[in-house]
């Protein structure tokens, strides 16, 4: 079984939970990895390439989903619209549809060169937090899908979002360094990130699939 895995930190947390189940077990052994940016996730998943994964919440539509994703509140700090002429981050599928939505014209950024870009004194508008003022929802960037092995993934997600995951000391400073960040600053970011889509979460979905599918 192929596991599409967004290669960014807000996935961080569900990474290490995975790595830390018994690799003993049969589901362990039989899984394999794939990492990519999320456009290229959504790509295989559709072509069953790959078996479950996070797919990108507009193109989530009409998929077998569990109810973990990747949630944020308010700000994200990793999804913006900058200043400058329009254009769409090849890497993304939501953020880009989401920008259009809002009406809102600019360079889309996501995922960790976003995030830098944040820490680093950057502006722009955090697609999410706008989301928020807009609707007074959260906004759901991804849902864990899957077309195989159903009641394992299920379970997983279930296992997976029923409490907090602490990350190793030595995790946060190894993936902080990758991305030239401080691991305080990563702890930070992670923060704003939520896995379990609510009620509330479940309506914003259902929002931002209604307007997706008009034509921008």
């Amino acid at each position: 079984m192929i596991f599409g895995s967004i290669s960014y930190l807000n996935l961080l947390p569900f990474q290490v939970y995975m790595k830390r189940r018994s690799p003993s077990t049969q589901f362990a052994q039989m899984l394999r990895w794939k990492r990519a940016v999320p456009s290229a996730i959504n790509r295989e998943f559709r072509r069953g390439r790959v078996h479950a994964a996070f797919v990108s919440s507009v193109a989530s539509r009409g998929c077998r989903c569990t109810e973990l994703g990747i949630v944020a509140h308010g700000p994200v700090h990793s999804v913006f619209v900058l200043p400058g002429e329009a254009s769409d981050d090849p890497a993304s599928a939501s953020s880009n549809r989401l920008a259009k939505i809002m009406g809102l014209e600019g360079r889309v950024l996501i995922g960790d060169a976003a995030l830098r870009y944040r820490l680093g004194g950057g502006e722009g508008i955090d697609l999410s937090q706008a989301w928020k003022e807009r609707t007074g929802l959260p906004f759901v960037f991804a849902r864990l899908c899957y077309n195989r092995q159903g009641k394992r993934i299920k379970n997983l997600a279930k296992s997976f979002g029923s409490k907090e995951w602490k990350i190793p000391r030595y995790i946060l400073e190894r993936e902080a360094k990758k991305r030239n960040i401080t691991p305080a600053q990563l702890r930070w970011y992670l923060r704003h990130i939520d896995y379990r889509i609510g009620w509330r979460g479940k309506k914003s979905l259902k929002l931002f699939l209604k307007k997706a599918r008009k034509k921008y």
